[in-house]
């Protein structure tokens, strides 16, 4: 190892181990109870960011300098279970799609932490945001280095489990825990999906690294390794993880319900980083889509619908919050699309343009209506507002049908309780009948009077499920 892979090494560590120890400082602080103070929680929060975008600065600036264009750092294997091929390696990638992105989730991480020591002064619960904040950034700079597809399911779970626990975060209060709740439930399946292609990349190429899906490593010039029906399988199962983590149809039910979160949370996860996670994880193994023309319309497909519906349901909505984060469902929506068609470069420029401009647009939010009234009190009347020129060539019933989709915010919630979960939890209630059955048929029990389940509901759907709108 010469000078300068030591050089890239440390200060790739360096990147790396700052969120890691930030986490750990907030986690045992409040394991132990010994909280800190407001002050040097945000201290401590803004240093760790520094310590991570610094380092990553003075590597761009090396590769700039030196013609490099990917550099790896490797911490070996972890995991080994030799009787089934399997590695869990730790590695990390530098080069022109992470660092960009790394870079941005430094910068808005660390605006939004000066936001929020202002915003949540003296709140009951600011060492406890911190801590889900720290369990995001690192999560956030995993994901966003990762270079096997296991280091990037880490970095995404840790972003999964931290959103979740951040729209729960007024606890004492029914919708935010039950909406944290919903959004937990539709990550575990697109959790579900990437564990799966993860198990399945192994299988064709042998190891999880992303360089092993294509003939180079150094994006974005790689060309997919395998053949079109394997980069059709594995590419399928990546596309539900992404759908269901940028909340793309059919899974965008779950947005308006982040928003049940503070402010600062909803920024910089739905308008900023998280929710263009699913569009980066599409864009790191790009390729992969150029291997499958049918996996290339599904990508099509999915952002144009998903464009089209954030753009009609965020017309119609009554909170500003909610109205912006279907706003960004649209721009995550083009996003594929300029994916899908191959536009690498413009859809990373995209991607840190518009997670720039959302993040600053929610901070803004909680003031905004306030700003709006006080601008309609100083001109002494109501603000016009400029109907959508292009309605008027729509025939009325069709103008209806579209204020009711972005209304009901495009029946994806009773679709999904209706098609997915209600048979899920329907096919789990008959086997749990079914163990009861046989159950007391060997202990020669009596059949009870009422055929119902332990929880009290009906055997055919779940209450709350049947209730959820």
């Amino acid at each position: 190892m010469n000078t300068l892979d030591i050089f890239f090494h440390v200060l790739g560590t360096a990147v790396v181990a700052s969120p890691v120890l930030l986490l750990a400082v907030m986690g045992l602080t409040l394991l132990f109870n010994r909280p800190l103070s407001e002050t040097t929680t945000v201290r401590i929060t803004q240093t760790s960011v520094l310590l991570s975008l610094i380092p990553a600065i003075a590597i761009l600036i090396t590769m700039l300098a030196t013609g490099i264009r990917n550099v790896p750092i490797e911490f070996g294997n972890w995991v080994t279970i030799p009787e089934q091929a399997f590695h869990f390696h730790l590695k990390f990638t530098f080069d022109r799609l992470s660092i960009p992105f790394l870079m941005l989730s430094c910068v808005l991480c660390g605006v939004v932490g000066e936001f929020t020591r202002r915003y949540l002064h003296r709140e009951q619960g600011f060492a406890r945001f911190f801590l889900f904040y720290a369990i995001f950034y690192c999560g956030m700079v995993l994901s966003s280095l990762a270079g096997t597809i296991e280091t990037l399911f880490v970095g995404w779970e840790m972003v999964g489990l931290s959103s979740a626990l951040l729209i729960a975060y007024f606890h004492e209060r029914e919708n935010p825990v039950r909406n944290g709740q919903r959004v937990w439930t539709i990550y575990r399946l697109s959790d579900a999906a990437l564990l799966i292609a993860a198990i399945t990349m192994h299988h064709m190429v042998g190891e999880g690294d992303f360089g092993g899906l294509m003939n180079s490593g150094i994006w974005p010039e790689g060309t997919a390794a395998v053949t079109s029906s394997q980069a059709l399988l594995v590419g399928t199962l990546l596309l539900i993880g992404a759908a269901g983590k940028s909340a793309l149809f059919p899974f965008s039910g779950w947005l308006p319900r982040a928003m049940e979160g503070p402010t600062p949370s909803s920024a910089i996860f739905y308008g900023a980083l998280s929710v263009h996670l699913g569009a980066y994880l599409l864009l790191r193994l790009s390729p992969l889509l150029e291997a499958s023309l049918a996996l290339q319309m599904m990508v099509l497909s999915l952002g144009a619908i998903s464009a089209i519906g954030g753009a009609l349901m965020s017309r119609v909505q009554t909170d500003v919050k909610t109205s912006l984060a279907y706003a960004s469902l649209t721009q995550v929506g083009i996003i594929v699309v300029e994916i899908g068609l191959g536009l690498r470069y413009l859809a990373l420029i995209h991607i840190m343009g518009h997670a720039t401009l959302r993040t600053m647009q929610l901070l803004r939010a909680p003031t905004l209506l306030r700003d709006y009234n006080d601008l309609e009190n100083k001109i002494g009347s109501r603000l016009q507002q400029q109907p959508w020129s292009g309605v008027g060539w729509l025939p009325k019933p069709i103008q209806r049908w579209c204020y009711r989709f972005g209304f009901d915010r495009g029946f994806m919630d009773i679709a999904l309780d209706r098609w997915i979960a209600g048979p899920f939890v329907g096919c789990f209630l008959a086997c749990n009948r079914m163990e009861e059955r046989i159950t007391r048929f060997l202990s020669r029990e009596p059949e009870p009077n009422v055929d119902s389940d332990e929880s009290g509901f009906d055997d055919s759907m779940p209450q709350d499920i049947t209730t959820a709108a």
